[in-house]
């Protein structure tokens, strides 16, 4: 197995690999331990139909469903990621977490390529671990007592799924999902700090308006994706990749209007955060 970084800060793919079929513990081990360190991990030219795709991201961890789409046929998990050629937002389309307004977001995210566009959809990835790092020792002291308050309800991320929701919606969907958690979260794996406060979902600061939380939100945001914290990963049909949703972000691009992009995503069931 060969591990091969993409960037300093996150991102790395790992070659020699078939996700399918048999592996060795050691070898899930080894998977494990990269995404720890690495954030995001990346595999090429995988054949994984829904079922196969399913039992591979059993070894990781145990899948739940996406609260607002429907799962495909027979398969509850795995949810498309699509956008068609006449659509055009793509679903996500910011920079966020996944779900950060549950009380337990998923751990992790996977996601599998089916039909790309021949230029353009790539992912980006930002490690909010390094942004945390890269926050001065006042400003870490200033944070690390917050909470920010995280819905589903917010306009630049509830839009991104609108397309999804008139073919797909679960009709036992609430509304709005809300929830607490900390700004400065501790991985409960590896023990690091990861800011952790997202475009998509946070609102504001406990106790504070969102006028008033704004102004340091905005700079958290902006801080936490600098380039150096982040990657960028070029999809193919059988690309797959597996993120750690408690330390990175991550924005896919809407830079291919007239093209088909179908992707399988199944979410692993995370903790609460700490």
């Amino acid at each position: 197995m060969i591990i091969r970084k993409l960037g300093g800060a996150i991102g790395a793919e790992i070659l020699d690999v078939t996700l399918s079929g048999d592996m060795p513990q050691a070898e899930v081990d080894a998977i494990r331990a990269a995404w720890l360190e690495h954030g995001v991990v990346f595999f090429r030219d995988q054949d994984l139909p829904p079922a196969q795709f399913a039992a591979v991201a059993r070894r990781f961890g145990q899948a739940v469903e996406y609260p607002f789409v429907k799962g495909i046929e027979g398969f509850p998990e795995i949810i498309e990621v699509k956008k068609l050629p006449h659509e055009k937002v793509n679903f996500g389309g910011v920079w966020h977490t996944d779900t950060a307004y549950l009380d337990q977001p998923p751990m992790a995210t996977m996601l599998v390529a089916r039909e790309v566009p021949e230029a353009g959809g790539d992912t980006l990835f930002a490690s909010l671990r390094h942004a945390w790092e890269g926050l001065s020792p006042a400003m870490q002291a200033v944070l690390r007592p917050l909470r920010a308050h995280n819905t589903s309800a917010k306009a630049d991320v509830s839009k991104t799924r609108e397309d999804r929701l008139k073919d797909s919606g679960r009709e036992e969907a609430r509304k709005s999902y809300d929830a607490l958690h900390p700004v400065a979260r501790t991985h409960p794996e590896t023990g690091r700090t990861a800011l952790y406060v997202n475009a998509g979902h946070t609102a504001r600061f406990e106790g504070m308006t969102e006028e008033e939380s704004t102004p340091l939100l905005d700079y958290l945001y902006r801080h936490s994706v600098r380039p150096e914290y982040t990657c960028r990963f070029r999809w193919a049909p059988g690309s797959v990749a597996l993120w750690d949703n408690r330390c990175c972000l991550h924005y896919p691009l809407n830079d291919y209007h007239g093209h088909l992009r179908l992707m399988h995503r199944i979410t692993l069931a995370g903790d609460t955060p700490a």
